[in-house]
């Protein structure tokens, strides 16, 4: 697949997904539905046995898009949040595994799409990550708490969400928003020798294996946005 947002290549029964919008990343709707299309088109290919996300030189994702989210269309701004949530859960959910070569500077909803990845390989560059949403202003919708919960430190947990901490790349492996940070130039390629050795597992063995282990996450995440949509939460409070 290859448009303005996502370039997707294969090595080695691993499709690396270049995101890529000449910005900062932002979760879009277009780029919320060019991501969700090449995850399917990974779940869709049986050559396929693990997936890499890349973010562009010096930003992973800088989150959902402010244009949107500080605009008065409020039934935009619940629809961006809802997919973005889909988003998150069908990464986390995905019965291939899906790593992350976080490329510097990855807040919000970026942090939430980190978090929804199998491995997370980061740069030493300076980088600010986290769940910024309290110090713009607002507040982490239900699912985006559930998975936060299941995947940062608990010892975190408080700083992490309602202070609002952000922090760089060492701090974001202690958090858990990262497994381990290399050198910038290093990042996507550890991170498809990752995938590559995760290519290597039954693929069958592993989804099963991850139903049971975040099937109960994976459905309560789906019961809040679907609440969400029909309550119209998610808009900033």
């Amino acid at each position: 697949m290859n448009d303005s947002l996502v370039t997707t290549e294969r090595r080695d029964g691993v499709l690396i997904c270049h995101i890529d919008d000449g910005k900062a990343n932002a979760l879009a709707q277009a780029m919320i539905t060019a991501i969700t299309d090449a995850l399917g088109e990974a779940e869709s290919d049986d050559s396929v046995h693990a997936v890499v996300l890349h973010g562009r030189e010096g930003k992973f994702s800088a989150g959902f898009d402010l244009n949107v989210m500080r605009g008065d269309d409020v039934a935009a701004m619940v629809d961006l949040v809802a997919n973005g949530g889909e988003l998150v859960r069908r990464i986390y959910a995905a019965p291939v595994p899906v790593i992350a070569a976080c490329t510097g500077h990855a807040l919000a909803a970026g942090a939430l799409i980190l978090l929804a990845c199998d491995v997370r390989i980061g740069s030493d560059r300076p980088c600010k990550i986290g769940l910024n949403e309290v110090a713009i202003g607002m507040t982490l919708p239900d699912w985006a708490l559930t998975i936060a919960s299941d995947r940062l430190s608990t010892r975190h947990l408080q700083r992490a969400i309602p202070t609002a901490r952000i922090t760089d790349g060492a701090g974001a492996v202690d958090a858990g928003y990262l497994d381990e940070i290399v050198a910038d130039d290093a990042v996507l390629e550890v991170a498809v020798a990752q995938a590559v050795e995760f290519a290597a597992l039954s693929p069958q063995a592993y989804a099963v294996t991850i139903r049971k282990m975040r099937g109960n996450t994976v459905a309560t995440m789906s019961e809040q946005i679907a609440a969400d949509r029909a309550g119209g939460v998610g808009a900033p409070l």
